[in-house]
């Protein structure tokens, strides 16, 4: 008896914790009925399209800055603008210089043998006075001349 004693009172222990537990599951579910959100798909809808809407618009702006990186791409250069202006500016500046030296050591060139033709004019002119002068002269230097010429 001693042991049904002690089944009956765990038995009981057990109805009272089981009794407590449907209330406290009881009481829960009232809590979640006054909680609970209806789920309708309207409002998965509208939530959707929301979304959706969100989306399109994202992926035009994402279009819309692609065709503009393609753009630029297409018409990007390899060398800047500045920098073939800058090219232009110095071989224009070389050929022009190279131009001006060119013509400046040319006429340094006709100046330095016209004075060469005149300091040779100068010399025979005064070869020549020297020679009138002096016909005894020029007439041995003829003579030389012509001794050394014939030696070859």
């Amino acid at each position: 008896m001693k042991k049904l004693d002690e089944i009956m009172e765990l038995m009981a222990d057990e109805m009272e914790d089981f009794k407590t537990a449907v209330l406290e599951l009881k009481k829960l579910s009232e809590q979640l009925v006054m909680m609970s959100i209806p789920i309708s798909t309207e409002a998965l809808e509208k939530n959707l399209n929301t979304f959706l809407l969100k989306q399109h618009a994202e992926k035009e702006k994402t279009d819309e800055i692609l065709k503009e990186i393609d753009r630029k791409l297409k018409h990007a250069r390899i060398i800047p603008n500045y920098l073939l202006i800058l090219l232009g500016i110095f071989g224009i500046l070389a050929l022009g210089s190279v131009g001006y030296f060119g013509y400046t050591d040319k006429k340094n060139v006709e100046e330095n043998f016209e004075v060469y033709q005149m300091i040779m004019e100068s010399q025979n002119k005064s070869y020549e006075d020297y020679f009138t002068a002096y016909p005894e002269i020029h007439e041995a230097y003829c003579n030389w001349l012509e001794d050394g010429y014939q030696g070859l």
